[in-house]
């Protein structure tokens, strides 16, 4: 089967406008996403909780340190991974083999041992560098002939990725804060294996999409190779613009990695999260709400899924049926538990899913925006996304005034909320717009190590994300928590700026690519 004739194997039997192949890996995304972000979501809050708590009572500089590491190296491993795939194992081969690493990982967690988290968390390295570039380049070589619909795809895509990533801290957090942390561990291993096997018994939907390569594919990809060198300086051009791309992202993903880090401290320390009377009863209410329509949403799309592949693929769909049916109880069970107490403490994680929530929201609106003819340019969007970020760090600056380290004060949510909103605005322009033109601006035959350098810039913003977040206690003391705040609010503005006034240049080195 020739790439044409795969192609048109994968755009059958279409699923809200695109093909159900994409919602295969959709899904399998989301599941994945579950894993690292419900873990993501608990790592801190582990390690600084006191032992009488059950936690390690980490210092929280130390807390950082190993999660700014672990968050860069877990995008340093994908330019291997990509490698690998592209030379040896194939898109599809890559991404079951990280899947089966990385619940290996997340059970050596749940055991709550010194070495086994190390063990766990080099487990979850090597198995992302396997899994994430690999999942972005079967996009890639889909839409190929398509590439006016990827900015579209990619969108999608990633709201599959904030599926995951919304229960996985909601779930994840919930019981590892509630219950217990071992079960919240092991809650994020016991999704990845099932999004593993739901795409490994779906995965000839891609026809030969992804398959190891051959003699003669790869003969084929040095004739492309040889065919897109024709204009040596055209490419040139175009890999400069993914790298200023690619500087921009890391100081955007320093900026953002905050989530994780010193905003789940905020929110732990300075964030008013006990709730009493109506007003517990109105977050209650709010909550299960925020908890039940995005699964709504998340269930049609499934639903929708399922009766076009079903005759096809029953095996993968009755597990990735299952993995619902799970959610669904433990979903029911939590909100059973919170409407049995009269008071509520807000867990600290759950402000994290306020990020995937309005994700899930306005993912279908960015999608339009940008297949729109109001679409805006790749330069544009990523200036905006820096802009929207240095604003929504304005809140948490301002609702933070007069806080220092050793204050008492807890203030109102709104600040956090109003922060993640912002963010994510931002987060949409640019980081599925990031995956889409890197596959439009580098040659086919890289696409698998392009990504994976560009997952290289992504470890450096992880890595200087702990490296800043660990300092929160240190600025706190010297001047307050406020002027922590207002260094990530200028940084993306002034940034965000640079990224427009350069514009022109940047549409000159991309050649045509929109």
């Amino acid at each position: 089967m020739n790439q044409n004739t795969a192609e048109d194997t994968f755009f059958k039997n279409p699923v809200l406008g695109h093909p159900a192949g994409l919602f295969v890996l959709f899904f399998t995304e989301m599941w994945e996403r579950f894993s690292y972000y419900g873990m993501r979501a608990l790592l801190v809050l582990f390690l600084t909780t006191s032992i009488a708590n059950g936690g390690w009572e980490w210092k929280i500089e130390d807390a950082m340190a190993l999660y700014g590491t672990y968050t860069m190296v877990v995008y340093f491993t994908p330019i291997i991974g990509g490698y690998l795939a592209d030379r040896y194992l194939g898109y599809r081969w890559a991404v079951v083999l990280g899947a089966f690493v990385m619940t290996l990982g997340h059970a050596s967690m749940a055991v709550e041992t010194p070495l086994f988290l190390y063990i766990g968390i080099t487990c979850l390295m090597i198995g992302n560098g396997l899994f994430k570039p690999n999942m972005t380049s079967i996009i890639s070589n889909a839409y190929e002939k398509h590439p006016e619909k990827k900015d579209g795809a990619y969108s999608l895509f990633y709201m599959g990725v904030n599926a995951g990533a919304f229960l996985g801290i909601m779930l994840c957090g919930y019981i590892g804060e509630k219950v217990s942390w071992s079960l919240g561990f092991g809650l994020a291993g016991i999704f990845m294996f099932f999004g593993m096997l739901q795409f490994y018994f779906t995965q000839n939907i891609f026809g030969t999409i992804g398959l190891p390569p051959t003699a003669e594919s790869k003969l084929i990809s040095k004739e492309k190779e040889a065919q897109e060198n024709t204009a040596p300086h055209i490419i040139r051009d175009r890999i400069i613009a993914v790298v200023i791309f690619s500087v921009f992202s890391v100081f955007f993903w320093a900026a953002f990695e905050q989530a994780g880090g010193s905003m789940t401290i905020f929110a732990e320390k300075f964030t008013q999260r006990e709730l009493f009377g109506n007003t517990a009863w109105i977050f209650k209410i709010t909550d299960a709400l925020l908890t039940l329509i995005p699964l709504v949403v998340i269930t049609y799309v499934l639903v929708k899924l399922f009766s076009k592949t079903v005759k096809d693929y029953a095996l993968g769909n009755s597990i990735l049926s299952l993995s619902f049916v799970i959610i669904w109880g433990i979903v029911i069970w939590k909100i059973n538990r919170d409407f049995s107490t009269t008071e509520t403490e807000v867990p600290a994680s759950w402000f994290g899913i306020l990020n995937s929530l309005f994700i899930i929201c306005f993912a279908p609106f960015f999608s339009k925006w940008w297949e729109s003819r109001y679409n805006i340019s790749g330069p544009m969007k990523f200036g905006l996304g820096l802009a929207l970020l240095g604003l929504g760090f304005g809140f948490l600056a301002y609702g933070s005034m007069g806080i220092t380290a050793d204050s008492v004060v807890r203030v109102s949510m709104i600040w956090l909320i109003m922060a993640y909103l912002f963010h994510t605005l931002g987060e949409l322009c640019i980081s599925p717009v990031s995956l889409s033109y890197i596959s439009k601006l580098v040659p086919a035959s890289w696409i698998g190590i392009m990504f994976g350098v560009y997952y290289l810039f992504l470890g450096m913003g992880n890595k200087l994300a702990g490296s800043m977040g660990g300092l929160i206690e240190t600025i706190s003391q010297q001047y307050s928590l406020s002027t922590f705040f207002l260094i990530f609010t200028l940084i993306p503005l002034g940034l965000g700026l640079l990224m427009i006034v350069l514009s022109p240049l940047m549409k000159k080195l991309m050649h045509g690519v929109k």
